[in-house]
């Protein structure tokens, strides 16, 4: 910015990209590499985890490193992608505050509605990653460490991909709490994101399972808590562990990140 630039903004109140045609006065400022930086980011998480999970499950590239420990390679992607989850918040709080604000967001109702999206979402998460414990949660069935038995319990009962949805809820949340409409287009990235992910995630999944099914291969000893108890036998295999869904996430001020449906963000940010 220049110094004419400087005092124009001074002199008139507005500011210096106020011209511009990538600036819309209280809705986006598409000027702002922030708001590229934060989409690139939305987008890479379940482009890393999907990519490296899949790595995994063909090629066992991290549990050969591990000389064949494989629930140490499930526990440091894990802590990978919460990472991961946590700098995309971050990322994500940093590029609103470089959005303007939109006055018919800045009213109590719409603060209470924020309130009650993060609140939500968090639930959703948070009891999501309980119930699957944290292989079930980050990817653990790539690695070769499948569930027991289904997962039918809170909140798998409510919603399909509860973490997904989760973390879009507190994606909109935080976007509407400081009334910055170019939050929500980012949450419609978020959703977006995900989409995409479970087209992905959602077959290939269901084939690992399958593949175990066929195999008689033995599912992993001890399930997350507030699953739902049967036996482990081929037939409890067949097909993705329906309602659940793993989090690539990182849970911060903003929005938990997450990986996906099985559902598992992301998510986290997951």
């Amino acid at each position: 910015m220049t110094v004419y630039d400087t005092l124009t903004s001074y002199l008139t109140g507005k500011p210096p990209q106020a011209d511009s045609p990538l600036y819309i006065a209280g809705v986006v400022d598409l000027t702002q590499p922030t708001f590229y930086v934060s989409i690139a980011s939305i987008c890479f998480n379940p482009l890393f985890w999907n990519i490296v999970a899949q790595n995994e499950y063909h090629n066992k590239t991290i549990t050969k490193i591990l000389k064949g420990n494989r629930y140490l390679g499930c526990y440091g992607l894990a802590a990978t992608i919460f990472s991961l989850g946590i700098l995309r918040d971050h990322i994500y709080n940093d590029a609103l505050k470089h959005q303007p604000a939109h006055p018919l967001l800045q009213t109590l109702p719409v603060k209470a509605l924020a309130v009650g999206l993060i609140a939500a979402g968090n639930v959703f998460v948070v009891s999501s990653m309980w119930a699957l414990g944290v292989t079930g949660t980050y990817l653990g069935d790539y690695f070769g460490i499948l569930m027991d038995h289904i997962v039918t319990g809170f909140p798998f009962n409510v919603m399909a991909d509860p973490m997904y949805w989760g973390s879009s809820m507190s994606f909109a949340g935080v976007a509407l709490w400081f009334g910055k409409p170019a939050g929500l287009l980012l949450t419609l990235v978020v959703i977006t994101a995900y989409t995409i992910a479970l087209r992905f995630e959602g077959p290939f999944t269901a084939e690992i399972y399958a593949a175990a099914a066929r195999k008689g291969h033995g599912s992993k000893s001890g399930s997350g808590k507030g699953s739902s108890s049967s036996s482990s036998d081929a037939q409890s295999l067949e097909g993705p562990p329906a309602h659940r869904t793993r989090a690539a996430t990182g849970t911060t001020d903003s929005a938990p990140s997450t990986p996906s449906k099985r559902t598992r963000a992301k998510k986290g940010g997951k």
